[in-house]
Parts: structure tokens; sequence; C-alpha cells
């Protein structure tokens, strides 16, 4: 892996790791908008005209928070007329961007080296189960280091 490839994972990894403790925190069932705006005991009609919109519509917006169908621009728009930052990060259901990498090229490391396994094995020179799995392993590390675009084909 090069060193620049290999810096951007761990620096990523390092971000991923504080952020991970903010993805414990659960989203309130009526959605951030509706908590952060009822708690401030502010209507739909002043939450409205803070986004310059019908207490309608902002009636709709926090919904649109709660169903997932609301986009960044208008979450952004909203955090601000409450008075609020929108945060936005994506972390790794793996960890790490290092073990989803890691995950991914195994994967892809065991369909070709069973791929050809099962070829040779058609041409009867099959392979006993420790060649294969030290096989994998191997083509698995060389995917990992060398990360090629095919490995999220």
């Amino acid at each position: 892996m090069n060193t620049k490839r290999k810096l951007q994972i761990e620096q990523l990894d390092k971000k991923f790791t504080i952020l991970k403790k903010c993805s414990e925190v659960i989203t309130p069932s009526k959605g951030w908008l509706f908590a952060i705006r009822n708690t401030l005991n502010m209507s739909l009609k002043q939450f409205g005209r803070k986004l310059n919109i019908t207490a309608q519509s902002a009636k709709e917006i926090e919904e649109r928070e709660q169903t997932k169908r609301i986009t960044l621009k208008n979450l952004s728009e909203a955090a601000e007329a409450l008075d609020m930052q929108l945060i936005y990060f994506l972390i790794p259901k793996n960890e790490s961007l290092e073990k989803t990498i890691e995950k991914r090229a195994r994967e892809v490391g065991r369909e070709i080296v069973l791929r050809t396994s099962h070829s040779m094995s058609l041409e009867n020179q099959e392979n006993l189960p420790e060649r294969i799995e030290k096989a994998i392993e191997d083509k698995a590390e060389q995917l990992k280091n060398e990360i090629p675009r095919f490995l999220w084909d």
C-alpha cells in the first residue's frame, strides 16, 4: 500500500474512533428538529417564520427528517433556524476503514482462489485445504496492500 493511502486510512480511522461515541446517541423518535423545537417551546408557526415558510411546511420538514426523506440542505437550514449546527459524518460498520478493507480483501481473495482451485480440480490438480487457506490469506494480504478498484465490484 502506498504511503499516502496508508496515511489517509490512518487519519480517517483516528477520526472514526472519536466519532464512534456519537453513534451511540439514539435519535429521538420524532426526529431532532421536533425534539429541539418542542424542548424550546417553539411553535410550528414560530419555527416556520424563522425559515420563511408556513407552519404546515415547517411540520412537513420535521416529518421528512423523521422519515429520512429530508435533504442535507433543508436539515442544515432548519438547524440554523433553531440556532443549531448540523454535523454530518459516516462511520464504518466494521470498526475502521482498515477492517473494512481487510474484510473485503478476504472475501475477494477467497473468490479468486476458490475459482482457480475449482479449475485445477477439474484438471485433476486439486490442492489440499491447507494450501487453499494459505493461498486465500496471501491473496487477501496482496489485495489489502494494493486496494485495487475491482475490490469493490
